[in-house]
């Protein structure tokens, strides 16, 4: 695939990106995200009810499940059956977290919302793109509950947007497509809310340790772009 580099993108800048809300007819939310060359499919399911573990305590919950279809990458990779591989239970983990960030449990009821998340194609920023693309969806389902439960306003509060920093060829570049990412000294997943507020942030010295000055750096450069993707988010669902 083409470097989006060599086309004259700034280090501090994301690739394109697309937002189509609603391109599922039977998910109570869905959105499917491109974010350069990487594709990702994310619906959300509503049912009612909790998991054992929370019944009886008047709350919700909110999960997830990542995947990535054969042919997402250059070459097929095998389906995961059965049981899922260390790194998917990693990426699921970060979007259920992420993701239970943008809404009140409380008001949720005991209503559970899961959010699939399936790569179509894959250019590095998957696991990001997920999160950036389930709140769309989860946004959706959250308005679903609150219509059909006739409570007054939704429990999804604030969205919720992640994008990757690193340092490659010594220097801090936004938004790493897999080439980039593939040669990353220090590689770096940010999540936050449309506030500001850090949610997560996993950073990994891949080839080399970094300075606390340079983390600062991919910080700041991710926060930047987390504040246009929100802005992005809400106009897709305005």
């Amino acid at each position: 695939m083409t470097d989006p580099r060599m086309h004259d993108r700034a280090p501090d800048e994301m690739r394109p990106m697309k937002i189509e809300r609603g391109v599922s007819t039977f998910a109570e939310g869905s959105c499917l995200i491109s974010v350069g060359e990487t594709r990702v499919l994310c619906t959300a399911s509503v049912q009612e009810g909790v998991p054992a573990w929370r019944r009886g305590s008047g709350a919700g919950w909110v999960t997830a499940e990542y995947a990535m279809l054969p042919r997402a990458t250059h070459q097929r990779t095998s389906r995961e059956r059965g049981q899922i591989g260390g790194r998917t239970q990693e990426i699921q983990r970060l979007i259920g977290r992420s993701l239970r960030a943008c809404v009140d449990l409380e008001v949720l009821g005991e209503w559970t919302v899961r959010v699939d998340c399936d790569v179509l194609q894959a250019d590095g920023g998957t696991r990001t793109a997920s999160v950036t693309g389930g709140a769309i969806a989860l946004h959706d389902a959250c308005a679903w509950v609150a219509d059909r439960t006739g409570v007054a306003e939704s429990p999804f509060h604030n969205f919720v947007a992640a994008v990757s920093a690193g340092i490659v060829d010594g220097r801090v570049l936004l938004d790493l497509d897999y080439s980039e990412d593939s040669r990353a000294d220090v590689d770096l997943n940010v999540v936050a809310l449309a506030s500001g507020a850090l949610i997560e942030v996993q950073g990994t010295g891949e080839r080399t340790a970094f300075a606390p000055d340079q983390l600062t750096r991919m910080v700041e450069v991710a926060s930047g772009a987390i504040q246009r993707l929100a802005y992005a988010q809400r106009n897709a669902v305005a």
